[in-house]
């Protein structure tokens, strides 16, 4: 009995000392263990790994050749920037080695390698299809953005196409990372905090030149005018010149070069004369109210016919209103032309075609008048001049006898 207490008391003890602590794991006694590992499952699973082998070949070689061939036809494609190219610019930036950890992936399981393996081969597979994401999505952005300044001919986007570039690397790139960290069982929720608080402090700092930037982006994009058209900004009524990053430069018709930043810019009401099929033209004619009813009422088909005979589309004519000191009519037309020089030529001759047929017509202009009427303290009116006096050889012719 006394040993079994004994014994007891020893086993409590050991129980409760302190357990020692294992020497530190070497590195090599691992290498050793995953190399032992390996070699007893390619013992075991020798014919599945030859099977995998051989059925992720052929998935290399059958995804080799789909690349190939959709290669060759976006390059036979017409045009150096059609969706066909950029499809071919994205097949083309696909590596050789993504395929060939894609086919290595899909068969992996088939072999039924240890998890340290299989936790190997997922986490590569990983990393490359996330890389390529990001490489296809650059190729893609940045070919549809080169599309659209190729169809401007926008000199100004093609020298922004390296900013453009960085930006939307640095951009997908940072994406795939914070992915990537994610898969991997790294906590991103500081990361992105921390990028999200530098992006904004970076906004605030450059925030003039990220507003011009993206105004003048939006203004390749949206194309509200291009170089060469004339618009009219505000009061001023200029030809574009050029369009840049910050600004861009108008020509005033009166010579002056004006620049404007892209953000006031876009602020205003802008009006672009470039893009009018037909201009309209609008005269205001004063006749002096002497003229007869019949007249004025003939006045509207006279107006026409000159239109008419001068080529341009009449669209109405109609009394406007009682003038202070006419009868005033308007005059509408349509001059079909995109050419302001065709459009003042057009208006000229109809002015003179107008002023020739009122002329024939005895229709008179009339232009501000004023008469003045006096009146005698009683309200009767009287002459503001005295009558003039009868002519001397009258009075002498009448002073002579009979």
């Amino acid at each position: 009995m006394t040993f079994s207490l004994l014994a007891a008391a020893t086993t409590a003890a050991a129980k409760t000392a302190p357990a020692k602590r294992s020497p530190a794991t070497n590195p090599l006694d691992d290498l050793q263990r995953y190399w032992d590992m390996s070699v007893a499952w390619v013992n075991t699973h020798w014919l599945q790994i030859g099977v995998a082998i051989g059925i992720g070949l052929l998935i290399y070689f059958v995804l080799s050749m789909v690349r190939t061939f959709a290669l060759k036809h976006a390059q036979s494609a017409e045009g150096d920037l059609s969706l066909t190219h950029i499809a071919g610019r994205v097949i083309h930036k696909t590596k050789s080695a993504v395929l060939a950890i894609i086919a290595i992936r899909l068969v992996a399981g088939y072999a039924q390698p240890p998890a340290v393996i299989m936790q190997t081969v997922q986490f590569i597979f990983t990393i490359a299809v996330v890389l390529q994401v990001a490489i296809w999505a650059r190729e893609i952005v940045l070919g549809l953005i080169q599309r659209r300044a190729a169809e401007g001919n926008n000199e100004t986007l093609s020298n922004a196409m390296g900013i453009i570039r960085l930006l939307i690397s640095v951009a997908l790139f940072a994406i795939a990372t914070i992915v990537i960290l994610d898969n991997m069982g790294v906590n991103v929720t500081g990361l992105i905090a921390g990028l999200g608080i530098g992006g904004i402090a970076i906004g605030l700092a450059a925030q003039g030149i990220f507003s011009d930037l993206f105004a003048s982006l939006s203004i390749i994009f949206d194309r509200p005018f291009r170089v060469g058209e004339t618009i009219k900004y505000d009061t001023s009524t200029a030809t574009v010149e050029r369009i840049g990053l910050k600004s861009t430069r108008l020509r005033s018709v009166n010579g002056e070069l004006l620049v404007i930043s892209n953000t006031n810019l876009l602020a205003k009401e802008i009006t672009n004369f470039a893009h009018l099929h037909r201009r309209r033209v609008t005269f205001t004619i004063g006749v002096i109210y002497q003229t007869t009813p019949e007249m004025l009422r003939d006045l509207p088909a006279l107006l026409e016919e000159q239109v008419t005979a001068a080529g341009q589309e009449f669209i109405r004519s109609s009394f406007l209103t009682f003038g202070p000191s006419s009868l005033d009519f308007e005059l509408l037309f349509d001059v079909f032309s995109d050419e302001y020089d065709v459009v003042i030529a057009a208006r000229t001759e109809v002015a003179i075609r107008l002023f020739e047929a009122m002329a024939k017509a005895g229709y008179e202009f009339a232009y501000p008048t004023q008469t003045t009427f006096t009146a005698a303290p009683d309200g009767t009116m009287i002459m503001p001049y005295p009558e003039s006096p009868k002519p001397r050889a009258t009075a002498a012719k009448a002073a002579k006898p009979g």
